[in-house]
């Protein structure tokens, strides 16, 4: 994720405009070239003109050579089954999109989808089970490594099920201010500071007024 120095990945009425450097967009497609797939949000795909794909040759080449498929495998979530089918993701076919979705999301809703993407995961009643998706992705997929590029609401509610590994996180020089502006982890959030998800750092490196970090999110004690 990327954000500005007051914690916020997008303006107050949401407008998700890239505002970090060059550097940290390659950061981005060289995180992708280690995945099998790569997962984001309905909102996400709905407001921002992406393929979710690996990039130029150079990227593609680089997963090849680490022994993975050229192109990775594209993962949309929404609990709803919400998702433009007009988005551009699925105007570009060069690797499987799936979906995952939870019952809340009507039967009409899921043969739409359907007609868009390659298959469409029901996981959980009125949310989302991420556990048994994950399990699923990986079982049926083969997916090993999975790179989550947001939103707020996805990224909090794989944290909150324990399911990341680590945060690669960059620092933007900006500050968009709003209490209604997003974070990088939004959602109902941690009701107890004991229950929070706690990092380690890993590295940090600076680059011109940028800083990117990395951190391992530390396995939760058993009650």
């Amino acid at each position: 994720m990327s954000m500005t120095a007051d914690g916020k990945i997008a303006t107050a009425n949401r407008e998700l405009a890239s505002f970090s450097s060059r550097r940290d967009r390659a950061h981005l497609l060289a995180l992708r070239a280690t995945a099998d797939a790569v997962m984001c949000g309905a909102r996400t795909v709905d407001l921002n003109n992406i393929s979710l794909g690996p990039g130029p040759a150079k990227y593609r080449r680089a997963r090849l050579k680490r022994g993975l498929a050229e192109y990775n495998l594209r993962i949309i979530v929404s609990g709803s089954g919400s998702v433009d089918l007009r988005a551009r993701v699925f105007q570009r076919r060069f690797s499987p999109i799936i979906v995952v979705t939870s019952g809340r999301a009507p039967a009409s809703r899921l043969k739409q989808l359907q007609s868009v993407a390659d298959e469409v995961c029901v996981c959980g009643e009125g949310e989302i089970d991420f556990r048994a998706a994950l399990a699923w992705l990986r079982a049926q997929w083969g997916v090993k490594r999975l790179l989550c590029e947001g939103g707020a609401e996805l990224n909090a509610a794989l944290l909150t099920a324990g399911l990341v590994n680590e945060l690669h996180l960059t620092i933007c020089p900006l500050v968009f201010g709003g209490k209604d502006a997003p974070t990088i982890a939004d959602g109902p959030g941690f009701a107890r500071l004991a229950d929070a998800a706690r990092l380690s750092l890993k590295s940090k490196r600076r680059f011109g007024d940028e800083l990117f970090v990395v951190f391992a999110v530390k396995e939760r004690r058993k009650a």
